[in-house]
């Protein structure tokens, strides 16, 4: 499979329609996230999924076990191959989630998004450092039935270690040379398929390049 995920975040459905087009074949699959779905709900996505590449639903669900699993049940026709939810969320919420997935939906929690560093936490009343603070939500996600989780490169290893069977989402994904904005735990694409990722979402890298498809088919073939 190839891990590379393009993150198509724009609200502008023929600007998304126009990557995906040209990245299909290049890259293994297509994250939409709030920005898209906000501007293009269910039917936007249905229409890039239609474009031929596996689509990463990334919405990061975040509520009580029913209303989740309800919102998961509503977004079953899609048929996302990964959808995410907050670990945050707790364990019979990642569990609702899960029940409520199609089989062929991969649901993975999020743990410490990659835009946040041990200050960030800090403030938000998680005194320990990110790396303690994935551990644990891994573990919960790993007892709550869910497929995997989401992680910076950071943390990768040990959660593959922790957890052999699982699947591992990999934002805040940078190559060499490339400006971080606001991402502030990064990892370069092969740093993070070493550690264990089983998919790099790489967004601006690739899609903010002159030539999106020359740029994917650099960052795959350093694989």
């Amino acid at each position: 499979m190839n891990p590379v995920f393009v993150a198509i975040d724009t609200p502008d459905l023929g600007r998304a329609r126009e990557l995906a087009t040209g990245l299909a074949g290049i890259v293994g699959g297509a994250k939409l996230g709030l920005e898209f779905f906000g501007a293009n709900g269910p039917a936007g996505v249905a229409e890039i999924a239609g474009l031929g590449l596996p689509i990463f639903l990334d919405l990061k669900l975040h509520d009580i076990p029913n209303t989740v699993g309800k919102a998961v049940a509503a977004l079953a026709p899609l048929e996302p191959a990964i959808l995410t939810v907050h670990a945050a969320g707790g364990r019979a919420m990642l569990a609702a989630a899960k029940a409520a997935a199609p089989l062929s939906t991969k649901v993975v929690a999020v743990t410490v998004l990659t835009s946040l560093d041990a200050g960030d936490l800090a403030e938000a009343g998680v005194e320990d450092a990110p790396a303690k603070q994935v551990e644990r939500l891994a573990a919960l996600a790993h007892a709550a039935g869910v497929d995997g989780i989401v992680c910076s490169g950071e943390e990768v290893g040990t959660a593959r270690d922790r957890w052999p069977g699982g699947f591992f989402v990999v934002p805040g994904i940078r190559p060499e040379g490339s400006d971080l904005s606001d991402q502030k735990r990064v990892v370069s694409p092969i740093e993070a398929l070493e550690g264990g990722a089983s998919v790099l979402v790489i967004g601006r890298p690739i899609t903010a390049a002159p030539d999106p498809a020359a740029a994917a088919r650099r960052i795959v073939a350093a694989l």
